[in-house]
């Protein structure tokens, strides 16, 4: 009994925000300590729009990472959605890690540290993105932090390039609370297939079209099943808010829509692990970013 019970004390588990403004990389942050690709990456900022959840799974701990939404100024509804769920997550982690671009500082930088203040659980703070600046500069960069008195610890790393990202692993574990997993030990996340596949056919929106078209898009998966001896079927509908945004996404011919479909299908059965028939639809749906009973049925 006492073994087992110094084995419960010994064990870490716990929430790990992590917050920063628009593409400063938390999702590829993510995907990369987890070694899974769960949250979409895009060069396109504002590709995260929902809280999504990845675990960690270790023997002597559960980190309960929570990729947010890029904070910052909204300039419309479905935006103010996104900036509350980030700040919503921050009140309900148990630690939190900030990230910011080595290659400058923003003034939303400075508004998500002084956002900060108010929480009392641990921070940390990752410089990301030191591949792309002299070794100098990034020292200056953590003088200016450690001057604030807010973050435990400071660690430069390259989310893309997984440098230092097992000494911020390591920390991160430091600083969870001692408790039992919140989670069985086999899960990666909480998140249904339904979800990761319709934010795998977003990321490929975000990365086959140019800057209007993304933003004004959001998919819905409407049919998933299985068909015993065939491919498994899903009809995905992809909303966007205008009739010329759906001639653009479908393209001549339908080709342009058919590239998404097919490098879509490629990485579902990747996640899933077996064949797909993957349908997609385009419909419009004005002003639904502005329509708050809209983006309720949209999932947001």
């Amino acid at each position: 009994m006492d073994k087992e019970n110094n084995q419960t004390s010994s064990f870490r588990a716990g929430y790990v925000a992590i917050v920063g403004k628009p593409n400063v990389g938390k999702s590829t942050l993510m995907n990369n300590i987890l070694h899974h690709k769960l949250a979409i990456v895009s060069p396109k900022p504002q590709s995260t729009r929902h809280r999504i959840l990845g675990i960690l799974n270790r023997e002597n701990c559960q980190a309960i990472f929570l990729d947010t939404p890029g904070i910052m100024h909204p300039k419309y509804l479905l935006q103010e959605t996104m900036v509350k769920t980030a700040r919503k997550t921050m009140r309900e982690a148990d630690l939190i890690l900030m990230m910011v671009e080595a290659t400058g500082l923003s003034s939303e930088d400075e508004e998500i540290t002084e956002l900060l203040t108010d929480f009392k659980v641990p921070k940390l703070l990752a410089i990301n993105k030191i591949d792309l600046i002299p070794k100098d500069r990034i020292l200056s960069l953590i003088d200016h932090f450690q001057a604030t008195k807010l973050f435990q610890e400071i660690v430069p790393i390259s989310a893309l390039k997984a440098d230092g990202l097992d000494i911020l692993t390591s920390l991160i574990i430091k600083f969870l609370p001692a408790g039992e997993p919140f989670y069985p030990q086999d899960m990666i996340s909480d998140e249904p297939e339904r979800f990761f596949v319709s934010e795998i056919i977003r990321e490929k929106i975000f990365l086959l079209y140019g800057e209007e078209i993304p933003y004004a898009t959001t998919v819905q998966v409407e049919d998933f099943y299985e068909r015993p001896g065939r491919k498994d079927f899903i009809r995905a509908v992809i909303v966007v808010e205008r009739d010329s945004q759906k001639g653009i996404l479908i393209g001549k011919g339908g080709q342009a829509l058919k590239k998404v479909g097919k490098q879509a299908r490629e990485d579902i059965e990747r996640f899933l692990g077996r064949s797909v028939f993957l349908q997609l639809e385009v419909r419009v749906k004005k002003k639904w970013r502005k329509d708050a009973s809209l983006m309720r049925r949209l999932g947001y």
